[in-house]
């Protein structure tokens, strides 16, 4: 092959048979052994130092998959596949790095004994399958765990009465889950609670489409450089990144109510060119206030409508949040009125303003009615720094909310900002799936044993390959433990052993005894262990079947 490649292109590169698979399987194992550590609770973190020096601490594998520069062909392939299963499930990265290079590491015995990959990648997609079936026949409905009395006992609100149906406890637990494969302990059980309550508040079982029911990013995440990374918190309402832009205007209202717009207040020059004269001062004078005219009527609609709900009630409060501009004259005939405007608002705002306070946005001062106003019990402004944000707190059956990160560096900001991603995804998924999967490397050793007793009903050769997938799933718990400091080869023994005499236990980390996850409250995502088995076992069936790499492109070598 590569003789005849060369007669047609004599400056190709050819890496050919064994040679090629070799290749692939040294790329896969080189990139699991990078990524392997990171994995679990006890993982090590990474540092990435830019071309100019920027810094980034982290020990999240779709982060580090995204921003290395990773030029073996093979290991970017890996890596692409690994960050598509983040951007699907939201997690579950470097398990499928970890998958991908484990087969691929057991795969190159049998193929350098002189198996076939062809029977090797067939004995692999029937063990896949079966571990999917597996998978869902071992997969937990959520509804078979019953509210716990101390939720019940605890004052009721409007958002536990709105998630009657769901167990706040189980989600507690496959957040804290997720969180603490980023982040240390302490901090992750402390933003356990503030990622369950996020999803539960922007839940709308009421949407008519049931895949919308929770949209994330109704979840604003807003970012304060101070203060310690245990100050982050969940404000049921919204933190806008900018203040009112008038410096009389009142730095804190009660009682307010909330209209949302997206009027320009501000004048504009015409699309069209004209010139016209003027002989005195009273025309000229005549013209400002003529082009004035359609800007301050608008202004007036808005002081209207103040005016209307707000009466002479000194204790009521109006806020105008427009998405256009406001210009000074505008603001000041605004202030004059009492009123906190707040201009060029983020489009997402706009959404989420309305989702949170009630209401609706308005697009015409035409629309201006009291139905279209939202309420919120304060509206205050905090200064730091240069930057002014603007709090909105006190509303009720909020559909939207804020998640406000504080942290003393932006290393630990970046850092926690990650983690929430990946624990909002695990609430969400948990809430779509309806199921949940054991955790702490329980569910591999249980399709490991599930995967020995298949194996004696297939006849022939394709038991290698069988062998290669179950040995393959064993490389989580083994990258957990090993994580954590602990005998690998110790703990997988005592495993392997329970699981056999049909005991559902997992890894104790922290001492390297096993545990019952279901009572530890260890859980992993249906969706993401589904995808995980997909993913990894689909690349190295791929790369296994490779006998070719060719760099043969029309642009290959120097033009002579």
């Amino acid at each position: 092959m590569a003789q005849s490649l060369h007669s047609i292109n004599a400056k190709a590169d050819v890496i050919s048979s064994l040679h090629a698979l070799t290749a692939n399987i040294t790329a896969a194992k080189g990139i699991m052994n990078v990524l392997k550590t990171n994995l679990g609770p006890h993982g090590t973190l990474k540092m990435l130092v830019g071309g100019a020096g920027q810094i980034k601490l982290t020990k999240d594998g779709n982060v580090l998959l995204k921003e290395m520069q990773i030029q073996h062909p093979t290991a970017a392939l890996i890596a692409r596949t690994a960050v598509a299963q983040d951007d699907v499930t939201g997690d579950g990265t470097t398990s499928v790095v970890l998958l991908a290079g484990e087969l691929m590491r057991q795969s190159e015995r049998y193929v350098h004994e002189g198996l076939h990959p062809r029977v090797l990648v067939e004995g692999m997609e029937l063990a896949r399958d079966e571990t999917l079936k597996f998978l869902d026949e071992s997969m937990i409905d959520i509804q078979t765990f019953k509210r716990s009395k101390g939720a019940e006992e605890e004052k009721k609100d409007e958002l536990r009465d709105r998630n009657a149906d769901l167990n706040r406890e189980l989600l507690r637990s496959v957040a804290r889950t997720s969180l603490r494969t980023k982040l240390n302990d302490d901090l992750a059980d402390h933003l356990t609670d503030i990622v369950v309550d996020a999803v539960l508040t922007v839940r709308n079982q009421q949407h008519p489409n049931q895949d919308s029911q929770i949209d994330l990013h109704m979840v604003e995440i807003m970012i304060m450089e101070h203060k310690s990374e245990f100050d982050t918190k969940l404000v049921r309402g919204l933190v806008l990144d900018h203040g009112a832009r008038h410096p009389n205007m009142a730095k804190r209202s009660e009682n307010c109510f909330i209209c949302t717009a997206n009027i320009g207040l501000e004048w504009e020059k015409t699309e069209i060119n004209s010139s016209f004269g003027f002989s005195s001062a009273e025309q000229r004078e005549k013209l400002v206030a003529s082009e004035r005219k359609h800007v301050n009527d608008k202004v007036r609609s808005v002081i209207a409508l103040k005016k209307k709900v707000c009466g002479d009630d000194l204790s009521k409060s109006f806020v105008f949040v427009n998405q256009q501009g406001i210009d000074p004259i505008s603001l000041d005939l605004l202030q004059k009125e009492g009123i906190v405007g707040i201009r060029r608002a983020k489009k997402r705002n706009m959404e989420r303003i309305p989702l949170a306070c009630g209401g609706y946005a308005i697009n015409s001062e035409k629309d201006l009615v009291p139905e279209c106003l939202g309420h919120a019990g304060l509206v205050y402004e905090h200064t730091l720094g240069e930057d002014k944000f603007t709090f909105i707190e006190d509303v009720k059956n909020a559909f939207s909310c804020t998640i406000l990160i504080r942290g003393p560096n932006r290393h630990t900001i970046n850092q926690i900002k990650d983690a929430i991603r990946d624990g909002l995804k695990a609430v969400k998924n948990t809430i779509a799936d309806g199921n949940v999967v054991l955790g702490a490397g329980c569910f591999e050793a249980l399709a490991y044993a599930h995967l020995m007793k298949f194996k004696k009903t297939i006849d022939g050769r394709k038991k290698l390959g069988i062998q290669a997938f179950a040995d393959g799933l064993l490389a989580i718990p083994r990258a957990l433990v090993s994580n954590a400091g602990h005998d690998q080869q110790d703990v997988l023994i005592k495993l392997l052993q329970e699981t056999e005499k049909g005991k559902k236990v997992g890894v104790d980390l922290e001492t390297g005894d096993l545990l019952d996850p279901l009572q530890a409250g260890i859980f992993d995502n249906y969706c993401v262990k589904k995808q995980f088995l997909h993913l990894g076992s689909i690349i190295a069936s791929k790369l296994l079947l490779v006998d070719e790499i060719m760099r043969a492109g029309r642009s290959m070598g120097k033009k002579q």
